[in-house]
């Protein structure tokens, strides 16, 4: 007999490293990179009789990443000890915060798998120190430790069980980088541990029955987590079919995900927070967050990424795609609104950055700052397009020029004699030639072989030398060859 059908049901645990030039409680630079146990000190190290002390900026970048993620700050916050050992954690615990967090009841909107808008709650959001890194030793028995990241500022954001899939959790973790990099809260940069993930998968079924929920332990990658849901969404309905395990007759488990076999590990039984011991942190007091911080900080917010990708779709008629690509970066959609003027076409401009300068950039390697000239340069130029002054193919000359010589657009069309050539007798005339030339082209074309006029196209705008109004050009061929235009 079957099992019954199931939903998946996932939440997410994310551990986002602040963007601060310190620690949380000491003066050591939180810095990737550096040679091991550098940035340490008494406080980091948890020595006997060090104390710590608020990294101001930290609390700061806290606020401001949970209402970038619609969370409600708190009035009054305070720290906890969370009691673990563990050889990367020296002091035995963390300074972390338990029952009253920084921030709550946030939410963040991704696209669901069914197309229709999918609201992830955030459950908190609370401000705790990194620990240590270990590293095995290959082909020994031992391993190392370094201490540089002990103490680092992270902001743990917790969310709701809200989501359906190994997608969907893609998603949300790509929003929510693109939300904390608009901020400039975080790099979010997962290969430098500035964003680690655990999901929290679990099965619940048409009879009710749940399997257990199982915790995945700092994934480093999208894909890898996505991969570890698909792996703990077969193994558990495996599990369920063939031995009947649930959440009544089986605990919660952690479990870490092998990235080269795309497998999770069993690991221990999970803990419930009576095994920390959380015990109100002795050595800091609670915090009093200023409202007037809060309110600066809610005011200097930029766009969310994902209401400027629908406004790029709804009020400039961009694509999907288009949208989705001007707003990955928040410096590309700012730059794009910065060349797109009233009476340039959205869609022009977006093609210029989005094709030309997009390949230039990435053929050196570099960013949007690098661009040689300021945006308003490519609005001109768009300008030009829209109003048929030039076609596109000069317009890819034209930004060349710009690019070497940063000279006005209508300037350098003017100087070179790059105008479109939009005279009609010349564009008949350039048209009659092609149709002599391209006899058999011209005929297949006649006989509703659409792809033949490429050809006849091509030696017509040779004729005008590359310069020829393609509308006209189009228009003017199939008048010849009796065609509806």
């Amino acid at each position: 007999m079957s099992a019954p059908a199931y939903r998946v049901i996932v939440g997410m645990e994310v551990h986002l490293q602040l963007r601060t030039r310190t620690k949380c409680f000491c003066g050591c630079l939180a810095v990737y990179g550096a040679e091991p146990n550098v940035h340490v000190c008494d406080v980091c190290l948890g020595l006997p009789g060090a104390l710590p002390v608020l990294n101001a900026e930290a609390l700061r970048l806290g606020v401001r990443t949970g209402l970038a993620l619609g969370c409600t700050v708190a009035r009054r916050t305070k720290w906890d000890r969370k009691n673990y050992f563990y050889p990367d954690l020296p002091k035995g615990y963390q300074i972390s915060q338990y029952d009253r967090p920084l921030c709550t009841d946030g939410a963040i909107e991704i696209d669901g798998d069914d197309g229709a808008t999918r609201r992830v709650r955030i459950r908190r959001a609370h401000l705790e120190e990194d620990t240590g890194k270990s590293f095995h030793v290959a082909g020994t028995k031992h391993s190392r430790i370094d201490l540089n990241r002990c103490g680092t500022p992270l902001l743990e954001i917790v969310s709701e069980p809200d989501l359906a899939s190994a997608e969907e959790a893609g998603r949300y973790l790509e929003e929510l980088r693109r939300i904390v990099a608009y901020a400039g809260t975080s790099d979010g940069n997962m290969q430098e541990g500035n964003l680690r993930c655990e999901p929290n998968v679990n099965l619940v079924y048409e009879n009710g029955d749940r399997t257990p929920i199982v915790e995945v332990k700092n994934v480093n990658s999208v894909a890898g987590v996505e991969r570890a849901i698909r792996f703990e969404v077969e193994r558990q309905d495996r599990e369920y079919r063939e031995h009947g395990r649930t959440s009544k007759n089986t605990p919660r488990s952690t479990r870490g995900f092998d990235d080269t076999t795309g497998t999770t590990v069993h690991q221990r039984t999970k803990e419930s927070a009576d095994d920390y011991r959380y015990f109100p942190e002795p050595d800091l007091p609670a915090v009093d967050v200023d409202p007037a911080l809060v309110e600066a900080e809610r005011a200097s917010l930029p766009e969310r990424p994902r209401t400027r990708r629908l406004r790029y779709v709804q009020a400039l008629q961009l694509s999907a795609y288009d949208a989705g690509v001007l707003t990955a970066d928040r410096r590309v959609a700012d730059w794009f609104e910065a060349a797109l003027g009233p009476d340039r076409t959205a869609k022009t401009v977006a093609n210029l950055l989005t094709g030309e300068v997009f390949a230039r950039l990435n053929a050196a390697g570099k960013a949007i700052d690098a661009v040689p000239f300021p945006p308003a340069r490519l609005g001109e130029l768009a300008a030009l397009v829209d109003g048929r002054v030039v076609n596109a193919p000069t317009a890819k000359q034209v930004l060349k020029l710009l690019w070497e010589t940063g000279e006005a657009p209508a300037a350098a069309v003017a100087r070179l004699g790059l105008a479109q050539v939009s005279d009609p007798e010349a564009v008949r005339a350039a048209c009659e030639a092609a149709i002599a030339a391209e006899p058999a082209a011209a005929a297949a074309l006649k006989a509703g072989n659409e792809k033949a006029g490429g050809r006849v196209v091509g030696h017509a705008m040779k004729a005008l030398k590359g310069k020829g109004d393609p509308t006209l050009v189009q228009r003017t061929l199939r008048q010849l060859l009796g065609l509806p235009s």
